[in-house]
């Protein structure tokens, strides 16, 4: 189990590190030190050169408010063109007086469009879907999978969407996100907080939904409005998750078990439910048992290879391999390639 995991593990939802790094990746990038952000979130900074970590929700949002502070950029730093702060609250003043969904999302792209050249946002109707589409106007980070580029694009979705979620009154279900960038590794954890159904390498980001949410009427008010924006905009990282409790005590049980590789139906037994019982419930949150071990066991063994000088056989029999070999497949299974290569990489 990981630090920023055993520190956690019994506060609720949690992160992946990947998205505490892409949030930092600005400040990063220009060589400031983020380790008094970190510790004042909670979070370990030995944790974010830790690709298997995970962190609090609570101080994922906590960060948040602390880097748009300290920067002084609600864009963390990230873009070309800072976007000051108050920049949200005009957003969110513009848009609630709509009469429906899509009118105050039209009004959501106006308004970015003028502050936010960098990225522009899109909403199109056709008779049956929905689509919000972030294109790259001006170039962001210096590669595709520059830590920069992947943060703007999943906050700015993120920020759009939850705003919706919020103006309305209800979570809204994405049925497709396409990513303009390479899988990262943290991409698990878009079926938690995007949809189960992404893929990655468009040429724009792309998310549908069904075209009547659209109608939907505004049912915030100006009241609502104050209350919410006391928060701020790392209120959205708090809500309209679709929370798995059941794959966190699934993924928890497993790590505590290690070495030990316990079956599906050890692990209902110790949650005092039938195998099918979990099962379902597994279903249900949009995962499965193998593929939380496979998750599990992966993560621990990339941040372990680029950690420490542990030997393959050694990290084989720490995740429950029955032998190396069987890690070997796995590990080119997770990675196209040998642990070796990966490592000395």
């Amino acid at each position: 189990m990981t630090t920023a995991d055993s520190a956690t593990r019994n506060s609720g939802a949690t992160v992946s590190i990947g998205f505490v790094t892409g949030m930092l990746s600005g400040m990063r990038s220009r060589g400031e030190n983020v380790d008094d952000l970190l510790r004042g979130a909670g979070i370990p900074p030995a944790a974010i050169d830790n690709p298997g970590a995970r962190v609090a929700l609570r101080s994922y949002a906590t960060l948040y408010k602390s880097v748009t502070e300290h920067l002084g950029d609600e864009a963390f730093g990230l873009l070309n063109t800072s976007l000051r702060p108050g920049t949200f609250e005009f957003l969110c003043r513009g848009m609630i007086g709509s009469p429906s969904l899509g009118i105050a999302l039209e009004r959501c792209a106006r308004y970015l469009a003028v502050v936010l050249p960098d990225l522009r946002l899109e909403v199109e109707r056709t008779h049956s879907w929905a689509l919000l589409r972030i294109v790259e106007q001006s170039r962001v980070g210096h590669s595709r999978d520059d830590a920069r580029r992947v943060f703007a694009f999943e906050w700015l979705l993120r920020l759009v969407h939850g705003l919706a979620c919020w103006l309305v009154a209800r979570s809204l279900s994405l049925s497709s996100v396409a990513f303009p960038f390479p899988r990262p590794t943290h991409a698990d954890d878009y079926a938690l907080i995007y949809t189960a159904n992404s893929s990655f390498d468009a040429s724009a980001l792309e998310a549908s939904f069904h075209a009547n949410l659209l109608d939907l009427p505004i049912r915030r008010d100006d009241a609502a409005l104050e209350s919410f924006l006391q928060n701020g905009p790392e209120t959205l990282t708090m809500l309209y998750r679709r929370d798995r409790e059941t794959v966190r005590q699934v993924r928890d049980a497993l790590a505590a078990a290690l070495p030990a590789s316990p079956g599906i139906d050890d692990i209902a037994a110790d949650m005092h439910l039938s195998p099918r019982t979990l099962h379902r419930r597994l279903v249900q949150e949009g995962s499965s048992f193998r593929a939380i071990k496979d998750a599990l066991r992966r993560d621990i063994a990339l941040a372990r290879l680029e950690r420490e000088n542990v030997p393959v056989s050694q990290l084989a029999h720490d995740l429950g391999f029955t032998d190396t070999s069987a890690f070997f497949r796995a590990f080119r299974k997770w990675t196209g390639q040998a642990p070796s290569r990966y490592r000395s990489r």
